[in-house]
């Protein structure tokens, strides 16, 4: 791990009585305390003994303070090593969830779908730009990240790359900590859309069953809010208009040829032509002009920009062609990466998507070993594949474990376009938890998806 630590975890909460004791047919969701190398023997004491004040409680004026959401880190991490996953409504009863879940799909929502972080939105020659992979419900390799690189601040911004869900076994918590930080911090945190921030891979890879697990006849409300939210994730961003940051990357230009108007008609009607023979890339004109508020993106019809911006995957080839692999997406070669960073005036492309088990099955790129790869270095710039689940995938099939390191990027004035790779190791031991779905039976690498169970809308 890395060792010099950013942030120091806040004074915890105030004692309040313990509460009981689960029963013994859910000791296997107990374990020791799970505290990265890096804290302090105080820091571990706090979380080992100490019992937060629960249930959490919305402010009364409604607006969240740092305390606020490091008390509901710090609780999250305590309920996770000392009640089963049935008894989250203790912690976070459904009246806070509905109120903190609303209150960011407000904010979400009125985003666009690229975000740009430039000195518009305060970046400045003291910002530091924090980029995040998928992270898959790993609540406490999350928790270690933000206080290593440093908790959101006036000049410490995060792109979070989308998949924050599915896998592990904290996707929740996982996924409300973060929108609890864009509340707080909406013009320094952003939250981008992942391929599992969606209805068919929730139902599939575990998020599905995991909130109904923890919500009980109240986990189709939870589940519902959930994907209301995850429509309104943005897509994209460019950071200082030089660094491009998607879950999974570029995208296609949509055609549109005009038709002659039908009479009385003011206006010429348009037909879009997205299966034309030769793909060519899109531009942030198309990409702004997307519909993302689909539940699953679409594989086919008019909409593809966000199945392309959540989906594809580079490649050592050269060219764009469909992503024959996932059902969805591209592949674009390295003369894409420069084609697209040349046209757009960019130096740089980071994207997730792919993590050890999917990248072994690629050959001619590069292993996630260290938590990220360098896919192409072309003349404008390079393509970078950052991923930030160490030990992926929590719950693995095979006896031997990829044991991956995770890793986050950090960019720096003045041009922030130079990565800073930061490698850590997952949090050891991890608390004991079951799996939310099949994990010995369901693929890894999302592919051969079963489209046909997708639900366009």
């Amino acid at each position: 791990m890395l060792s010099d630590s950013s942030a120091a975890l806040p004074s915890s909460a105030p004692e309040a009585a313990a509460p009981p004791q689960p029963p013994s047919s859910d000791e296997d969701f107990f374990s020791s305390a799970s505290v990265p190398s890096t804290s302090s023997s105080s820091e571990e004491e706090k979380l080992n003994n100490s019992t937060p004040s629960i249930p959490i409680s919305w402010p009364q004026d409604g607006i969240l303070t740092l305390d606020w959401v490091t008390d509901l880190m710090l609780t999250f991490d305590w309920a996770s090593r000392n009640l089963p996953p049935s008894d989250l409504p203790t912690v976070l009863p459904v009246e806070v969830f509905d109120r903190l879940v609303l209150t960011a799909s407000k904010i979400l929502h009125k985003e666009p779908n690229c975000v740009r972080i430039d000195d518009g939105s305060g970046l400045g020659p003291d910002s530091r730009v924090v980029v995040v992979g998928d992270v898959h419900g790993q609540l406490h390799d999350v928790v270690f990240l933000l206080r290593d690189a440093g908790f959101p601040g006036e000049d410490r911004f995060f792109v979070f790359n989308g998949d924050y869900v599915d896998r592990g076994a904290w996707g929740l918590e996982t996924f409300l900590l973060l929108l609890a930080w864009k509340v707080l911090m909406p013009q320094r945190v952003y939250l981008l859309r992942g391929n599992h921030e969606s209805k068919y891979c929730t139902s599939v890879y575990g998020f599905e069953k995991e909130v109904l697990a923890k919500y009980g006849d109240k986990g189709k409300h939870v589940y519902r809010k959930c994907l209301g939210c995850f429509e309104g994730l943005p897509l994209a961003s460019i950071i200082a208009g030089r660094v491009y940051t998607a879950h999974g990357g570029v995208f296609r230009s949509i055609a549109v040829t005009p038709s002659k108007r039908a009479k009385g008609k003011k206006s010429r009607r348009i037909n879009l032509n997205p299966d034309i023979a030769t793909l060519s890339l899109g531009s942030f004109e198309e990409l702004s002009k997307a519909r993302r508020s689909v539940l699953d993106p679409p594989w086919e019809g008019s909409n593809l920009i966000p199945g392309d911006v959540l989906w594809s995957d580079p490649s050592m080839k050269n060219g764009l062609s469909p992503n024959k692999e996932r059902g969805i997406g591209l592949l674009w070669g390295p003369d894409m990466t420069e084609e697209f960073l040349r046209k757009c005036n960019l130096k740089l492309i980071i994207r997730s998507h792919e993590g050890p088990d999917a990248r072994e099955k690629r050959p001619g790129l590069g292993g996630m070993d260290a938590g990220y790869t360098i896919d192409h270095v072309v003349e404008s710039g390079k393509l970078i594949t950052l991923f930030s689940a160490p030990d992926y995938p929590q719950f693995q099939a095979t006896e031997d474990r990829y044991r991956n390191k995770g890793a986050y990027i950090i960019l720096e004035p003045p041009d922030f376009n130079t990565p800073n790779f930061h490698s850590f190791d997952a949090v050891t031991p991890r608390p004991k938890a079951n799996p939310f779905y099949d994990f010995e039976d369901v693929i890894d690498s999302d592919e051969e998806l079963d489209l046909a169970s997708m639900v366009t809308s």
